[in-house]
């Protein structure tokens, strides 16, 4: 079996940058899942480290462009407070969310631990969205929309400034996989900055395991793996319970593929799940399928391979 270092479930119960209410609850979605048993079921040693706590949500339109910036900027600063020791610790920080605008957090803290050790960082954004808005694309103003273009350093200067260093990634060190949803401005941006995406056209001209294998290019022994796992990268036929469903998703042996081919690479070293909303779900099918998927992550093969 791969090793893996230990490994924190961190909890951050919050839909602050959302537009649908309920992926606060997505973090006792997973544990009721079974998270924690399943990866303790692989040999590995996993610490619950229970649930974040920051400002609930307001529930208010946008001002000045953004919805909730102020609490926005608490939660990550308590995402990246928590992931940032798990990983001082040496151990994998699991960021159960919540919503994707926890990544800006989450990331900040990997980019910042990699930049310290001068480790090369790849992050796999598995998402049906770029989430490389700003408030000049979208009307809406939810900041789960805007985390990749806030690390990279387009937006609020509390959000692009959260990790101390801007941009606290460099574009090229991105991959986005499964991408079916783009507004038009946000393309326009994502072409300028230059983003690697696989978007669902592509895969399905090329296929899954050539898309996997040109993201995972490069990734050697002296890189540090983040995956960014949004429950809505999967086809919502087989994963319903996400506020923002976007169909012609990859299906259950497609994003098996994936996992098991990031399994293979042995480089990763941190992971967000977000965007489980289970409001939307059907008896905790989607949790339960989010968990089978992690599994994979961590060398749960579907092949009768050693």
């Amino acid at each position: 079996m791969r090793h893996f270092p230990p490994v924190s479930l961190i909890g951050a119960p919050t839909d602050i940058g959302a537009g649908h209410r309920g992926a606060a609850m997505g973090p006792e979605a997973l544990r009721v899942a079974g998270i924690a048993e399943a990866l303790q079921a692989r040999g590995l040693d996993v610490v619950d480290r229970g649930n974040l706590f920051g400002p609930l949500n307001p529930w208010l339109p946008p001002s000045a462009g953004y919805r909730h910036l102020g609490e926005v900027i608490e939660w990550n600063n308590e995402v990246m407070r928590a992931v940032g020791a798990e990983l001082m610790a040496q151990r994998l920080p699991i960021l159960l969310g919540g919503d994707h605008c926890l990544a800006i957090g989450s990331i900040a803290a990997v980019a910042n631990f990699c930049r310290e050790r001068n480790k090369k960082l790849r992050v796999l954004w598995l998402d049906a969205h770029a989430d490389f808005n700003t408030s000049t694309i979208t009307p809406s103003g939810n900041v789960h929309g805007m985390p990749v273009a806030c690390l990279c350093g387009h937006g609020p200067a509390q959000l692009t400034e959260i990790g101390g260093t801007v941009p606290a990634i460099d574009p090229a060190c991105v991959r986005q996989i499964g991408i079916r949803s783009v507004d038009a401005g946000e393309k326009k941006l994502v072409r300028d900055v230059g983003l690697d995406i696989y978007d669902m056209r592509y895969i399905d001209e090329v296929g899954m395991r050539r898309a996997m294998e040109e993201a995972l290019s490069g990734v050697d022994e002296d890189t540090h793996v983040h995956v960014s796992f949004d429950v809505d990268f999967l086809d919502p036929d087989i994963a319903p319970g996400v506020g923002t469903t976007v169909p012609g998703g990859p299906n259950y042996r497609e994003a098996q593929l994936v996992m098991e081919m990031i399994a293979d690479s042995g480089r990763m070293r941190s992971l967000d799940i977000v965007e489980l909303n289970p409001a939307f779900d059907n008896q905790n099918r989607t949790a339960k399928l989010a968990v089978d998927l992690v599994e994979s992550l961590f060398g749960k093969s579907t092949l009768m391979r050693e």
